[in-house]
């Protein structure tokens, strides 16, 4: 449904700058351009240059993990910059003097935080297939700009699990199979090489 909210993450590095005075910012990419997605159940996603057209003047926030209690800054007080460039969508944040902002910054120095994620909807996106039979959505527009968030975790840390457990059980059940057919094997060449024992 292209009203439902969505989010996405971003493996690129969000990192903490400091001017003179010691006051952090932070900066990374909450989106990439032309950039094929990970399995996001079923699909793949790109974004394509332009899709933030007419959204970077909606009221957008900066949250730590998409979390409203824990606000690090926004476009409207001058705190949040937004900006496209050949990449993608960057953020820059100003980070806060609150406990939670200072303790992220401490987190994002040590290298524990270093993906961002963003939230949106969509207002146009097309859906084909490429050469290798995958289905790959391009989002050509977003409808709403939401949020830019450091996050601490993937937003589909699950679907990543559990395609790699798929993948593992499928590797297992075909080594099982290959195991039983080369037993089955074994077995019609004993039998084979019994009946066929040259007598004494």
């Amino acid at each position: 449904m292209k009203d439902k909210k969505e989010r996405r993450v971003i493996t690129g590095k969000v990192e903490l700058r400091k001017n003179e005075q010691g006051e952090g910012r932070a900066v990374g990419y909450g989106a990439v351009f032309n950039s094929l997605s990970e399995n996001l159940g079923g699909f793949r996603e790109v974004i394509a240059p332009g899709a933030f057209e007419g959204v970077l003047d909606d009221d957008v926030r900066a949250l730590f993990n998409h979390d409203s209690n824990l606000i690090l800054g926004r476009n409207g007080a001058g705190t949040l910059a937004l900006s496209v460039d050949e990449h993608g969508l960057r953020y820059e944040i100003d980070m806060p003097d609150t406990s939670y902002a200072r303790d992220l910054s401490v987190s994002m120095e040590r290298g524990d935080v270093t993906q961002s994620s963003f939230g949106f909807t969509v207002e146009n996106d097309d859906w084909s297939e490429d050469e290798e039979g995958r289905t790959i959505r391009t989002i050509t527009k977003f409808g709403r700009l939401f949020d830019v968030s450091p996050v601490t975790y993937p937003a589909y840390p699950e679907a990543s699990v559990a395609l790699r457990s798929l993948e593992k059980f499928n590797e297992e059940k075909v080594k099982a199979g290959d195991s039983i057919e080369a037993e089955a094997r074994k077995r019609e060449l004993d039998l084979l090489a019994g009946v066929f024992t040259p007598c004494k």
